[in-house]
């Protein structure tokens, strides 16, 4: 099992890279940005880009994967974002993992913007998304005609990893739903929705319901305070994600867990 830990793209981008760093070098397997716009205005929290985040992260580090903790794709022109990921996938020598979910702020990150907010077009430009952004990465003409993405091109040059980088797909479990989409995939991130984490107990069920996966499918569990890593293990977890709640010694937390070893 890998190990991995969720940075708040809200702290500041210095201290954010230099956490990535310092995860590095405690043996930690990889580092992943969260993917707002914007936060709730009660929050107070105020986001800064990934993908920036993500590029400086790539050149400041040599072995960590990273990648985005998950990105609403529905709101991003899937061409934008197959070119992010190619990118950063190139800058950091082929260590890109792609997360993709529906978004949990919908008045914030899309009604707000003029995007569909309603989880089912949401859902449906996603998937679709999802087709176009792997077809793209193929580096061969790409000829699409959907309900609501148009493509007629050849997008190169291609990702480092082939045929692309994984891509793991969010499930606010215990939601079926997403449970289909990432079986089309490369892993997914199990999380409840409400505490933010998943128990052993849990991750056991999504394996079940997930049935017999392709090989190297991964399962992510973010992981539970004061539970052991080994009970994730036994439960089919294949990496577990650290992630801690906004508090006011939040970013002290952070170091101190980058500066661990996980195990």
């Amino acid at each position: 099992m890998r190990f991995g830990l969720a940075l708040p793209s809200m702290a500041p981008p210095r201290r954010l890279v230099d956490l990535a760093v310092t995860a590095e070098r405690s043996g930690w397997d990889g580092v992943f940005v969260d993917d707002h716009i914007q936060m709730p205005a009660a929050t107070a929290l105020e986001p800064h880009d990934p993908w920036v985040l993500l590029g400086a992260i790539a050149q400041t580090t040599g072995r960590i994967r990273l990648g985005a903790m998950v990105t609403p794709l529905s709101r991003r022109r899937p061409q934008k974002f197959a070119k992010e990921v190619v990118t950063l996938d190139h800058l950091s020598g082929g260590r890109v993992i792609t997360g993709v979910g529906l978004g949990n702020l919908p008045e914030e990150e899309f009604a707000a913007f003029g995007d569909a907010a309603s989880l089912k077009e949401r859902a449906e430009r996603t998937d679709e998304a999802l087709d176009v952004v792997s077809a793209l990465w193929s580096g061969e003409r790409v000829r699409h005609q959907g309900a609501h993405f148009t493509v007629d091109a050849v997008m190169r040059p291609v990702p480092v990893q082939r045929p692309r980088p994984p891509i793991w797909i969010a499930c606010g479990w215990p939601n079926a739903r997403p449970l289909a989409r990432a079986r089309r995939w490369d892993g997914v991130v199990a999380i409840d929705r409400q505490r933010g984490f998943m128990e052993p107990e849990e991750v056991r069920r999504v394996v079940e319901a997930l049935g017999p996966a392709a090989p190297g499918f991964d399962v992510v569990a973010i992981w539970s305070p004061g539970r052991a890593a080994e009970e994730y293990a036994k439960a089919g977890a294949t990496w577990l994600l650290r992630a801690l709640p906004p508090a006011d010694d939040w970013l002290a937390a952070l170091e101190a867990a980058a500066a661990e070893s996980p195990e």
